[in-house]
């Protein structure tokens, strides 16, 4: 792997994008108002930024907004959506056009975006268009938090204390355990659940490793049996009573930190990126992955 990688270039410049991206969501745009119902769609990533999005929005009380794998959305009329929001780094994933296409003038779309010059500009009502915050890793680092920021500034949050975290989270020193863990897990409680679910993607397609995700109070329910030493439960936000001392007594390591959750998670990639470097590997070109997922036959419906 090269010295320094897009990867490691790309999650470094955070800060720089989530505080664009903030104005942009701050500002009058297209983006849902308070009071629609809002189904959410992406694939990988950007489904796990659909789940912390639709978790905030509800919480706030914005509306009713349920997240959704684009291959597996339930967007028919008894549904009642007054909106879809797509979320697509590319533009070209394939399941994403489908759902734009299949829903074009009866819903209104609009599609958050790294390139505009793709198919889903074509295919939406309305795109936010955010370039600043594209990539070329194919490991996606800051276009998923660049957009989780926008959408959270579009919610009335003041993200000044979440940038000023994420520069902390990036000079924070790597413990070694970390870097030589044998299994990580992550957790989460309402919209972090989502970010769990993110680092554990983030640490299988960067590093190849044994990573697992669940909301925080279902650990307990079966998959606290596989905790033990040099082993890593890591949680965002707050701790469910009790938790973490029945971790510590499996022998695995707790990790929670007080920082803003999303800039947590800006210190799990960076672990995922040491990760990559000892065993090797090319973070910018994972196995078996690519940039985009576009498919040679139409999605099944």
């Amino acid at each position: 792997m090269s010295e320094t990688s897009y990867m490691e270039q790309e999650l470094h410049s955070q800060p720089e994008t989530w505080a664009e991206a903030a104005g942009i969501g701050a500002a009058d745009g297209p983006l849902p108002e308070p009071g629609q119902r809002v189904a959410v769609i992406g694939c990988g990533t950007s489904w796990f930024m659909a789940q912390s999005y639709a978790a905030l929005r509800e919480s706030s009380g914005a509306g009713v907004t349920d997240p959704f794998a684009a291959s597996e959305a339930f967007l028919g009329d008894a549904r009642g959506y007054d909106a879809v929001v797509a979320i697509t780094r590319s533009g070209t994933t394939t399941e994403v056009l489908h759902v734009l296409e299949a829903v074009k003038g009866r819903i209104p779309t609009v599609t958050i975006l790294g390139d505009p010059d793709t198919p889903a500009t074509e295919l939406s009502d309305e795109t936010v268009i955010l370039p600043f915050a594209d990539e070329r890793s194919v490991v996606q680092t800051r276009f998923a938090t660049t957009t989780l920021t926008l959408l959270r500034a579009h919610l009335g949050e003041d993200l000044t204390e979440t940038i000023h975290d994420a520069r902390g989270a990036l000079t924070t020193p790597l413990a070694q355990e970390w870097v030589e863990a044998e299994q990580f897990t992550f957790l989460g409680t309402g919209w972090t659940y989502g970010l769990a679910n993110e680092a554990a993607l983030k640490m299988r397609e960067a590093s190849q490793s044994w990573t697992e995700s669940y909301p925080a109070m279902e650990y307990r329910h079966g998959p606290i049996s596989i905790a033990a030493p040099n082993r890593v439960t890591w949680l965002f936000g707050a701790a469910p009573a009790g938790l973490e001392a029945e971790v510590t007594r499996t022998g695995a390591r707790f990790v929670r930190h007080d920082r803003d959750p999303l800039a947590d998670l800006v210190l799990v990639q960076r672990v995922a990126l040491e990760r990559a470097r000892a065993r090797g590997l090319d973070p910018d070109s994972p196995r078996s992955l690519t940039r985009s997922v576009m498919l040679t036959v139409p999605a099944a419906r």
